[in-house]
């Protein structure tokens, strides 16, 4: 393990209220060091960024730029690491696109819901399918819940993201039990109430 400690060094710098919370900036690091929180872009691993920039040409809002400020040095060795561990699990792509997805805890207004392909998948789901990043998640913004351990009907939320959102497609992964109805059901009474034609598909998974 090497230290690290801190020098005067470039790395980016991101406006918060120009951020739209697209994510194609977390796209286009290659180190990791952005990540979305709550709807906007934040630098979350100083200590990856290596200054050169690869995030700026794709940001829609010009929300990013350089800024030379005394910070952690760069951690080539975390760097390298992860490196190696993605090249090792090339098949293996993480495929969410934001934080939280706690359906509970999402803020209905985010950036990341406008114009999006929408799954609502039940907290078991990912469980159940070796390969559900791929197969359902991508392309996709991701949120997740269990009305039955959260005690709460869905709808209301839901109903306010559709429209804030423009949300132009749902897909709802369910698990084949009767509790995991009401997720389902609820993204199907919240397009009714926002009263706007949404394509909704629902897809039961099974334990084999």
């Amino acid at each position: 393990m090497c230290y690290i400690g801190y020098m005067i060094r470039k790395i980016i710098k991101i406006d918060e209220e120009k951020c739209n919370g697209c994510g194609l900036c977390v796209q286009a690091c290659r180190e990791g060091a952005i990540s979305l929180v709550e709807g906007k872009a934040k630098l979350t691993h100083e200590d990856y960024c290596d200054g050169l920039g690869n995030c700026l040409p794709v940001c829609p809002e010009g929300a990013i730029d350089f800024d030379e400020r005394e910070t952690l040095e760069l951690n080539v060795e975390a760097i390298e690491e992860n490196s190696a561990e993605n090249n090792e699990n090339t098949q293996l792509t993480n495929e969410l696109r934001q934080w939280p997805i706690q359906i509970k805890l999402v803020p209905i207004n985010a950036g990341y819901f406008n114009n999006a392909d929408l799954l609502i998948a039940a907290d078991c789901a990912a469980y159940a399918c070796a390969n559900f990043h791929k197969k359902y998640m991508k392309g996709k913004i991701t949120i997740i819940g269990c009305p039955k351990l959260d005690n709460t009907d869905y709808t209301d939320k839901l109903t306010s993201i559709l429209e804030y959102g423009k949300i132009k497609s749902i897909t709802v992964v369910r698990m084949e039990v009767p509790c995991c109805s009401g997720i389902a059901n609820a993204a199907i009474n919240a397009v009714k109430s926002h009263g706007k034609d949404i394509p909704v598909e629902v897809v039961s998974l099974k334990i084999i």
